[in-house]
């Protein structure tokens, strides 16, 4: 059914005649008298009985039309906000449980660095922080979340609720990651979640990795014309691991490192793409801030406004009801007592 109230169980409706059986007279409410007229008039007891018989009435249909489980349907509501629909694609592989540097790495001896790492924070714990005040500073998007490691697992679908994409990202802490990074696999399913959704505004894939991959040629394909296809702008926030390729490197020892390959690879895509690199804390927490200072663009967008149920509404009314029938029984006892 459509409009403002719906019923589930409709079928319960047919119940409802029973409601009028209080108005109906038993036998026992006749009494026989020689002459009526010695009878003194009880307007307290007729007073009484028109309240019995309504609570009964209103007990009796509040219970059936509790049955029928009356609602509001579902209906979606457009709003016009400011922001961007943001896609988080979260690395869980398990070098994202080693550690970043530390802050004051650069004050120690080159020769010595190594023994120092493990003083400094894990890097899906930073990742999964600062996303946290991201989301958080930025009620006016839309957020996806979306993990991978040899397979994506797709968390959160698009949602205006920053309190279901705080939950989602929280879960990211369980357990341990897998030792494969399928970035590939991972951007072709990000751009598919865009396929089916009407362009509102600004669409961000914000990558959050700490490595890279050698892509096929059929990948690479599919992932350039994914984005352009669906206008999505790229980030990638690369949490560089020690002693690992730097992006803005020239050595030729890294020529061949899959995050090189993978930074060059997005180098040549038709549509926006950034880089962001992180040694320590710092570093992501300046990417990210950058970020939520390039996409404030209008956004349109449809708000789901769940079903909301009234039975409880009126199984309350039938239990006043019956509470009101108690209160008068117990009176009428008294009163003949």
């Amino acid at each position: 059914m459509t409009g403002w109230l719906d019923f589930e169980a409709p079928w319960a409706l047919l119940l409802l005649p029973l409601a009028i059986l209080p108005l109906l007279r038993g036998r026992r409410d006749s009494l026989t008298f020689p002459w009526l007229s010695w009878l003194p008039k009880d307007r307290a007891g007729h007073v009484v009985r028109m309240v019995w018989t309504a609570l009964a009435v209103v007990a009796l249909a509040g219970l059936v039309v509790t049955l029928a489980r009356p609602g509001r349907p579902e209906t979606y509501v457009q709003r016009v906000g400011e922001g961007a629909e943001i896609l988080v694609l979260l690395d869980r592989s398990r070098s994202m449980d080693d550690h970043m540097l530390p802050d004051d790495w650069r004050s120690i001896d080159p020769s010595k660095l190594l023994y120092h790492v493990g003083r400094g924070p894990q890097k899906s714990a930073v990742a999964r922080t600062l996303l946290s005040k991201f989301v958080a500073q930025r009620p006016e998007d839309r957020f996806s979340l979306m993990y991978f490691s040899n397979r994506p697992l797709s968390v959160v679908p698009f949602t205006e609720h920053g309190e279901v994409m705080q939950a989602g990202i929280a879960a990211g802490g369980t357990g341990r990651g897998l030792a494969e990074t399928e970035v590939g696999r991972a951007l072709t399913a990000a751009i598919e979640t865009f396929d089916d959704r009407a362009y509102s505004g600004s669409r961000i894939i914000l990558l959050v990795s700490d490595g890279g991959a050698h892509l096929d040629e059929e990948t690479r394909d599919a992932i350039r014309a994914g984005l352009a296809r669906n206008r999505i702008a790229l980030y990638w926030l690369y949490l560089r691991s020690y002693n690992s390729a730097t992006l803005s490197s020239e050595d030729d020892r890294w020529e061949n490192a899959p995050e090189m390959a993978l930074h060059r690879f997005f180098k040549t895509l038709h549509t926006p793409y950034r880089a962001y690199e992180a040694e320590v804390p710092e570093d992501l927490a300046k990417a990210v801030a950058d970020v939520g200072r390039q996409q404030n663009m209008p956004l349109e967008f449809s708000e789901r406004i769940p079903r909301q149920d009234y039975s409880h509404a009126f199984i309350g009314l039938a239990a006043v009801a019956c509470l009101g029938l108690l209160l008068l029984r117990s009176l009428m006892v008294r009163s003949f007592t």
